[in-house]
């Protein structure tokens, strides 16, 4: 990328902030393009983003390898088109092969591409976006560069652009001046006038960015590849693992993530969320569940680069033991959790009686 702005706050603020400056700059080339194409694998911060930015949602559906469908890509184009939303790679852990014709398709038409940057941890050291032709990137500070997936807290969603986007990047832009003795100075540029102006009411989370940054240098450019590259290894050691006890839609290579889905369990009776209260009986935290929505009963498994081989293979082991709990005694997953101190809620009685207050109760 070309210029960076480090105001977004979030991943979904970074979003907001790039389909803002895409709408800025057909506006800009005296162009209405109303609509921006999602596909049916997006997060689901996408679409919501599209439509705080003023856009309306194409979606596309995705091939039967799980990818953009790059005739359905043609079909959708058209001069109302602002830009493709694209995560790259996608959400079902999956590098788009055909990045640079997808690339083409939407920068002939006159679109432009963006890249939901959750996924990076995959690309690091391996791949840039900006080779692959996109125009807008947003960077998950707080979990690509810093923390694990997860765990709460601040957030930081710096956005990267082309040189064709600089013009429209939020205000203050870091910019470097020479003073008159020749020396290199930095100030905040606010004479850009066609800026979507300001995202934030400070330039942007200083902690998180720090922690990133920190995280950066220690590794180093080799150290980053690593990173990518041991998660990568971690998510395809335990896709291969567990692929003939749990139902695997897509059965190819993945990237940092890959999506098992429990549609053999529901046969027996036993839900994807059956399976992660069961998990907390191992003292493991469940992976993403139900999401992404194009694979039914789905459990998205991430494991980062930071999990050691005993760590997976703890994991293994619990999944493949609740696989076998669900042919020989379904009710012990349906009952989970056993072992916490807070068993499960009546999830039907909790609809029907909404009660989002806490009490403290006195002793007697």
């Amino acid at each position: 990328m070309d210029q960076i702005t480090l105001q977004p706050a979030a991943g979904a603020h970074g979003e907001l902030t790039g389909l803002l400056m895409i709408n800025a700059y057909h506006r800009n080339n005296k162009q209405q393009r109303s609509k921006i194409i999602i596909p049916d694998s997006s997060h689901g911060t996408n679409p919501a983003s599209v439509i705080t930015a003023g856009f309306s949602t194409v979606q596309i559906k995705s091939n039967s390898k799980g990818l953009v469908d790059l005739e359905e890509l043609k079909r959708a184009m058209s001069e109302d088109i602002a830009a493709l939303m694209l995560t790259n790679p996608n959400t079902l852990g999956l590098f788009e092969s055909e990045i640079l014709e997808i690339s083409k398709v939407v920068h002939d038409s006159g679109a432009l591409l963006y890249m939901d940057g959750a996924n990076l941890n995959a690309m690091m050291g391996i791949a840039k976006p900006g080779d692959m032709g996109f125009d807008v990137v947003h960077f998950n500070l707080h979990k690509t560069f810093s923390t694990p997936h997860g765990g709460g807290g601040p957030g930081s969603g710096p956005v990267g652009v082309k040189a064709n986007l600089a013009p429209f990047l939020p205000i203050p832009l870091v910019a470097r001046k020479t003073d008159q003795k020749g020396d290199q100075e930095h100030y905040f540029d606010y004479d850009r006038p066609l800026s979507i102006g300001r995202m934030h009411g400070f330039f942007g989370n200083f902690g998180v960015m720090v922690k990133a940054y920190v995280y950066i240098r220690q590794n180093g450019p080799d150290g980053l590849r690593e990173v990518s590259e041991n998660a990568i290894i971690n998510a395809n050691y335990l896709k291969k693992s567990l692929k003939q006890h749990y139902h695997l839609p897509y059965d190819g290579i993945c990237q940092h993530e890959f999506v098992l889905s429990g549609v053999k369990q529901r046969e027996k009776g036993v839900k994807t969320s059956d399976i992660a209260k069961r998990l907390l009986d191992f003292g493991l935290h469940a992976p993403t569940v139900y999401f992404p929505l194009i694979v039914p009963e789905a459990l998205m498994i991430e494991p980062t680069e930071t999990e050691s081989k005993e760590s997976l293979d703890e994991f293994i082991a619990a999944m493949i033991q609740i696989a076998r709990e669900v042919e020989e005694n379904p009710e012990l997953v349906k009952s989970a959790p056993q072992s916490t101190p807070v068993t499960r809620l009546d999830e039907v009685r909790a609809a029907r009686e909404l009660n989002v207050r806490w009490e403290r109760k006195q002793n007697t």
